[in-house]
């Protein structure tokens, strides 16, 4: 009784065949994974917040707080 050849020829072919679809599949998933679970509601919360944002009026109370050296307040 001797032990069966290990089939060697067309291993990697054949361990190609099983394991490339699975990777193109997990990997094509965990992309659209993060696409709609932080880019998407990342873009969404900077839509929102720009909705709102005064960029004149944050100026403003920066300019009255003193923290430019080339724009006096106004008080001053």
């Amino acid at each position: 009784m001797s032990l069966a050849k290990p089939a060697m020829r067309g291993l990697l072919g054949k361990r190609l065949r099983f394991h490339l679809p699975i990777a193109f599949t997990l990997s094509l998933v965990a992309a659209l994974g993060f696409k709609y679970g932080v880019t998407e509601p990342r873009k969404q919360a900077y839509a929102d917040f720009y909705k709102q944002y005064d960029a004149v009026k944050d100026f403003n109370a920066m300019r009255e707080a003193g923290i430019f050296e080339s724009v006096r307040p106004s008080g001053e």
